[in-house]
């Protein structure tokens, strides 16, 4: 039975390969309509997400932050939400529920915001460590729970994302098997629930992704300030 619950996060297809991670490319599809003579409503919607977007990130970020870290954070989010809602839809592969993909992410940006800052600017790297009004007998316990906090935050970056896509991907197989087996009484319930949490994950999705773009905005701000 676990085998078979857990079988839907297996990234290889019945060859034996790996071709299901191709849905993470689908995204780039969506790039051509840019390049027309005039934009079609799905381009002009995109764009006032990218402008409300960056406007809500720059807030964040600052004015010293380097030119185009808003559109890369934007384009790590709009990444993260195309996996997390094209996971929803039947027979398509969900990307974001692995710890490749999502530690894939997190691991280097983590890295070279770290060699950036105790490159450019050691000195507030270590200030950090000791944040404002800590006691002189604390100083070296913060040191150390800092330390640690740090040293894993690509890791809740990834797990955070994995968790929230596999637990709702894993009801929804749960209360899917159930309709197999349920009366035409229970089978109405049973279909409510499932309408019920594919909109709650339809929100997750959409909320997991905003989430993990803002930590990383946060991430970046620490640096650079």
């Amino acid at each position: 039975m676990m085998t078979n619950l857990f079988s839907i996060f297996d990234p290889s297809t019945s060859m034996g390969t790996s071709l299901n991670w191709s849905s993470m490319f689908i995204i780039l599809l969506m790039l051509f309509p840019c390049y027309w003579a005039i934009p079609s409503n799905i381009n002009m919607f995109f764009s006032n997400i990218v402008s409300v977007l960056h406007k809500e990130i720059k807030i964040t970020l600052g004015k010293t932050t380097p030119l185009g870290t808003s559109l890369f954070l934007i384009s790590i989010l709009i990444f993260i939400m195309h996996n997390n809602v094209m996971g929803l839809l039947p027979y398509i592969f969900t990307a974001s529920s692995h710890m490749t993909m999502t530690l894939t992410l997190a691991l280097p940006f983590w890295m070279s915001l770290m060699l950036f800052g105790w490159i450019n600017s050691a000195v507030n790297m270590l200030a950090h460590l000791v944040p404002q009004g800590t006691p002189a007998m604390l100083m070296m316990f913060m040191v150390l729970i800092e330390t640690i906090s740090n040293m894993i935050r690509p890791l809740t970056l990834a797990v955070r994302l994995t968790a929230n896509m596999i637990a709702g991907h894993l009801l929804m197989t749960l209360i899917g098997n159930q309709a197999a087996v349920s009366s035409m009484i229970t089978l109405l319930g049973v279909m409510n629930a499932f309408i019920l949490l594919t909109i709650l994950e339809m929100a997750v999705a959409f909320i997991q992704a905003y989430v993990f773009a803002v930590l990383l905005t946060l991430y970046v701000n620490e640096i650079h300030h």
